[in-house]
């Protein structure tokens, strides 16, 4: 029996679209994983250096330094908390002095120091070790996540802020062990007795969830 070209037509044209569509979505999927394949990496390495941090003894000392930029930091035997997010960050080739310096010479109005602080203009020896500033710089440089009550939300290299009662501010970051129970993700932070790993992500009020892989990536 012979088949009209206007009933065939019609299922050829079809078969190659649908060929196209499957050629597209495969390209599509790839260049996302390649794209993702990066930001993984980082993430590990972050992971790794905070890990590393909590081998160190750390006094907590919030004090006033002044200290070179950029590539500044303050006595090593010392530090707060952003103290151990920007050296674990500079581990892996980050900056936050010069990154935080150089957004706030651009964009002095978005950050709460005028208000926070009193202060008129950047400065480069302590922008960077204030959990307000590090919080705008990450929600404008970075990732904002969603601030929820399950722990499945919350991956290592996150970094999480908290209000720790009277509006004292505090950060850390997410990292790949979890706790016996509740199968949180440890944070390793300082809140005082130098860079330890702590099942404390549900501690404190959260008041901010980012990723933040770099001006890179």
């Amino acid at each position: 029996m012979r088949i009209s070209r206007e009933r065939t037509w019609p299922r050829a044209a079809f078969a190659i679209l649908a060929a196209l569509a499957v050629i597209v979505a495969s390209s599509t999927a790839q260049t996302q994983t390649a794209s993702l394949t990066p930001r993984r990496e980082f993430q590990k390495k972050l992971v790794a250096a905070a890990e590393e941090r909590t081998h160190h003894s750390v006094r907590y000392d919030p004090a006033y330094v002044r200290i070179p930029y950029p590539g500044g930091d303050v006595p090593e035997e010392t530090g707060v908390c952003t103290d151990e997010v920007v050296r674990s960050y500079r581990a892996v080739g980050i900056d936050l002095q010069k990154e935080v310096h150089e957004d706030m010479q651009k964009s002095f109005s978005a950050y709460p120091q005028q208000s926070r602080w009193l202060l008129s203009h950047p400065d480069a020896n302590i922008d960077h070790r204030r959990v307000p500033n590090l919080m705008v710089f990450f929600s404008r440089k970075g990732e904002v996540l969603p601030i929820t009550d399950r722990a499945e939300d919350y991956s290592p290299g996150d970094l999480v802020t908290w209000n720790l009662g009277g509006g004292v501010p505090h950060i850390g970051i997410v990292v790949d062990e979890k706790s016996a129970e509740g199968g949180r993700h440890l944070i390793v932070h300082n809140i005082g007795q130098g860079p330890r790993r702590e099942d404390v992500l549900f501690a404190w009020k959260i008041t901010g969830h980012y990723r933040y892989y770099g001006p890179g990536l």
